[in-house]
């Protein structure tokens, strides 16, 4: 397996391109299902969970293509031909959001059958939502041999409050929906910009959709749609993880193409650091305090402050001044970095969901090994301020959402390199 090697004791200087989204790349892929002929989707990231859902549209029938060169951020999907709507488990085990073909599948060809799903051990992420949401549709869900079996002649629009805000079921509901009869009412939906950018894409397909990016979104369904070009928009946790970076190693950097809505409770806690967090030249610069000051964070839904980007500050937090409080209200096992971070001689005690982290001088470099995609990203972090080397192992977690992340770290003045196995 690859690992990233980090001399830490360098601040970061310069600009830094942040990447598409992946988290709005995946379930618009999906979508390319609700429409015949070819969807050109730019800026998306050549990450492992973009091309592990290109192979599940590849493994269904569709024709799927990279391109290279100058244009190698361009996805194109064509549906031409028979589908098999099914996605089948050595794919969707490896992620979890492979489950977003569901929705598309049912509303187009009346039938799914769908591997449940896999990802991140980073707590228990049911699909029951979708599920509840679908069957609100006139979906009938059967659960047999680890597949989800879905069916029905013609979705029809209904009601669906949703027990619990789920991102990825708020987007595979309304999937479904574009293509129901009659009118859907999705209440108590996730609010992300991931969420209106699928909404985005979906109206530019012919889609009547109202409301997404709050709480009760409104879906009048369509017989067809037709396919899209569309560009993806800014990733902001990759944004934020970079802003983070900035931050610990004392730096002062431009992260281009970061979107300062999307970022809000993101700016927020690194002002309360001492960070300055400025909006100029299409991006936000972050110049880092001689000290950084410590701050308490309780991660909830969007607009809240992200999960995704829990681990990253408690890196921060590690060499804070001061004792913070950081609670996790989304995920139960999201403190797995946790142990890894004690090698490096960080001061953080568990109790419950909520973790309490006495800033400590100085860390030192350790081998450290990623147990999920963002625990990935926080030890690198952490690598980048610690004294001597620091070696982050099963990296391929990293890779499934940040795009060649040691390359734009090194760019701005790191000490960091990926050795390959």
């Amino acid at each position: 397996m690859d690992k990233i090697i980090v001399k830490g004791g360098r601040p970061l200087q310069g600009e830094v391109n942040v990447s598409g989204a992946k988290n709005a790349a995946l379930p618009i892929l999906a979508s390319a299902l609700l429409a015949d002929g070819k969807s050109v989707y730019r800026n998306v990231p050549d990450l492992a969970d973009v091309k592990t859902m290109l192979k599940v549209l590849e493994t269904m029938g569709c024709g799927t293509a990279r391109l290279t060169g100058r244009k190698k951020d361009v996805c194109e999907v064509a549906v031409e031909g028979p589908i098999t709507p099914e996605a089948p488990y050595d794919l969707v085990k490896t992620m979890r959001a492979s489950v977003l073909v569901l929705g598309p599948l049912v509303a187009r060809y009346g039938r799914a059958r769908v591997s449940m799903p896999g990802g991140c051990a980073i707590g228990a992420r049911p699909i029951d939502q979708h599920l509840k949401g679908l069957k609100a549709l006139g979906a009938d869900i059967t659960l047999t041999e680890g597949y989800v079996e879905a069916r029905a002649k013609q979705l029809k629009g209904g009601t669906v409050n949703f027990d619990v805000i789920t991102v990825t079921g708020t987007e595979n509901v309304m999937m479904a929906a574009v293509l129901a009869k009659g009118r859907s009412v999705l209440e108590n939906c996730a609010r992300e910009p991931e969420v209106e950018e699928l909404a985005r894409v979906l109206n530019k397909m012919g889609a009547r959709i109202e409301g997404a990016g709050t709480s009760v979104i409104t879906i009048d369904g369509v017989e067809a749609l037709n396919p899209v070009e569309h560009a993806i928009l800014p990733d902001r946790i990759e944004a934020g993880t970079l802003m983070v970076a900035a931050a610990i190693t004392g730096g002062n950097v431009l992260v281009k193409h970061a979107v300062p809505e999307h970022l809000e409770a993101v700016i927020l806690k690194l002002r309360e650091t001492g960070c300055t967090v400025t909006a100029e030249q299409g991006g936000l610069r972050v110049k880092a305090p001689k000290v950084v000051g410590s701050v308490d964070v309780k991660t909830t839904e969007h607009p809240g402050f992200p999960t995704d980007m829990q681990a990253q500050l408690m890196g921060l937090m590690t060499v804070a001044s001061g004792t913070s409080v950081i609670s996790e209200s989304i995920f139960e096992n999201r403190f797995m970095h946790v142990p890894e971070l004690h090698r490096m001689g960080a001061d953080i005690t568990i109790q419950g969901h909520t973790a309490v982290v006495k800033g400590v001088k100085k860390l030192s470099g350790a081998p450290v090994m990623a147990t999920d995609l963002r625990a990935s990203a926080s030890l690198v972090l952490a690598g980048l301020r610690a004294e001597g080397k620091t070696e982050v192992q099963r990296i391929y977690h990293l890779d499934r959402g940040y795009e060649r992340l040691e390359r734009k770290l090194r760019n701005l003045g790191a000490d960091i390199r990926r050795v390959k196995a």
